[in-house]
């Protein structure tokens, strides 16, 4: 299966990603672009959502509640974190436009333990990861210690030139505390948007063994298997990842052939 899911560049729903396109059972994904005053809405039954507004100004409600004006990002690049909106299942989720903006439903099964509410960028943890040329700046929008069933949200840019999910790390094995069965999506951002990112996919047996050049708004599907990112100098990259799986713990393996650049000095 090709692991890479094109976007269409010239339409409003970017880019989609469902269980049953991907062949899998948790994750879903999709990414928008709105005109002012544009709409969209989501509803699904039986499965949470997580709304990131990713760039521009829009109100969010679901079902009764409703928050208006959202969003100071003109560009994913900006130096700040975004707004973000919890949903349960089976809620209407209608998102309208203030300006022109672009938008993330990110979903997983749910059953419904949590009630809506809006989660604000002063909430969420920024951290740095790794050093030299594979340092990258974190935002946690929905992680494993805040109220979800089971989805984990965060978003990551890399300075041009860097590498990112790096050394290589997995997790697709039930074998906690070590490490834990998480689906998830890679959608892509770069800046300038003409540039490109590679990103490969692989399994110890090389099963799975997937190397792919990804543009602006396509997404990367990651079943099982480790999944670097190497971004080419002159380039700015952004992702957001969605991850779900049979249960919300994030612990994953590195991959041993690489794990030494961890203690490099």
């Amino acid at each position: 299966m090709n692991l890479l899911v094109k976007a269409d560049q010239a339409g409003k729903p970017l880019v989609e990603v469902t269980p049953a396109s991907a062949g899998w059972t948790h994750v879903g994904f999709r990414a928008v672009r709105l005109a002012a005053q544009e709409r969209e809405v989501w509803q699904q039954p039986g499965r949470e959502c997580c709304v990131v507004i990713l760039a521009g100004k829009a109100s969010v409600k679901v079902g009764e509640q409703q928050w208006t004006h959202l969003g100071e990002r003109h560009s994913v690049f900006d130096d700040m974190a975004p707004y973000a909106v919890y949903a349960p299942p089976g809620v209407a989720v209608e998102v309208t436009a203030e300006s022109a903006a672009e938008v993330a439903f990110c979903s997983a099964p749910s059953a419904g333990n949590h009630p809506a509410r809006l989660i604000t960028p002063d909430s969420m943890l920024r951290s740095v990861r790794g050093k030299d040329a594979n340092t990258r700046y974190v935002t946690d929008i929905l992680p494993q210690g805040e109220p979800a069933d089971g989805l984990l949200v965060v978003e990551v840019r890399t300075p041009s030139g860097h590498s990112s999910s790096y050394p290589p790390h997995k997790h697709d094995r039930d074998a906690l505390p070590e490490e834990s069965v998480l689906e998830e999506t890679y959608y892509h951002r770069l800046n300038p948007a003409q540039g490109f990112a590679f990103q490969r996919v692989y399994t110890d047996d090389r099963r799975i063994d997937q190397s792919m050049a990804v543009e602006d708004h396509d997404v990367v599907m990651v079943p099982e298997g480790y999944h670097p990112v190497s971004v080419p100098y002159g380039y700015e990259s952004y992702y957001l990842n969605v991850m779900a799986g049979p249960k919300r713990e994030w612990c994953f393996k590195n991959d041993p052939a690489h794990e030494w650049i961890i203690a490099k000095p």
